[in-house]
């Protein structure tokens, strides 16, 4: 769900116009329109090379990881995942919210990774290292703006 979507559910939840302060909440989401497309664009256009490298700078940190063992099908499946959450982090750019990333993607996530007997904390260390490479390739702007989408999911796995 968008910025402006909640804005006006919430409205319309008490027959009301959008109150002052929403309609600023309204303006800053267009206004930052462009960036927020921008970001997506750069996630979008880099999403394998995010991973590709994000993978290389994990396996050197956490070499024992099953991702790492030669395994070709765990690596393409804990890869496969990467690139997901990082589409995720683009849709919640693009919504202006964290609001993909609550409904979609962290509903039960330390609960599946457990289950698989993955370690969370070479989960958590991975998306880190997913998010350096992701923010590496952004200016300093972009970067702080999609920061804190990478960090809830690792808030999410901690």
């Amino acid at each position: 769900m968008s910025v402006v979507t909640e804005l006006i559910l919430n409205a319309d939840s008490e027959s009301r116009y959008p109150a002052p302060k929403e309609l600023r909440i309204f303006q800053d989401f267009l206004r930052t329109g462009d960036q927020r497309i921008r970001i997506a664009k750069i996630l979008a256009e880099n999403e394998q090379l995010i991973v590709q490298r994000g993978s290389q700078k994990f396996w050197e940190r956490c070499p024992n990881t099953p991702s790492n063992s030669g395994n070709e099908r765990k690596t393409a499946s804990c890869q496969r995942d990467q690139g997901w959450y990082v589409r995720l982090v683009a849709y919640s750019v693009l919504a202006g919210s964290e609001k993909p990333l609550e409904e979609i993607g962290t509903v039960g996530i330390k609960e599946m990774y457990n289950n698989l007997e993955i370690p969370l904390r070479n989960i958590v260390e991975a998306m880190r290292c997913i998010k350096e490479e992701a923010v590496s390739m952004m200016s300093e702007e972009d970067a702080v703006e999609v920061g804190p989408y990478f960090d809830y999911i690792i808030r999410a796995l901690s």
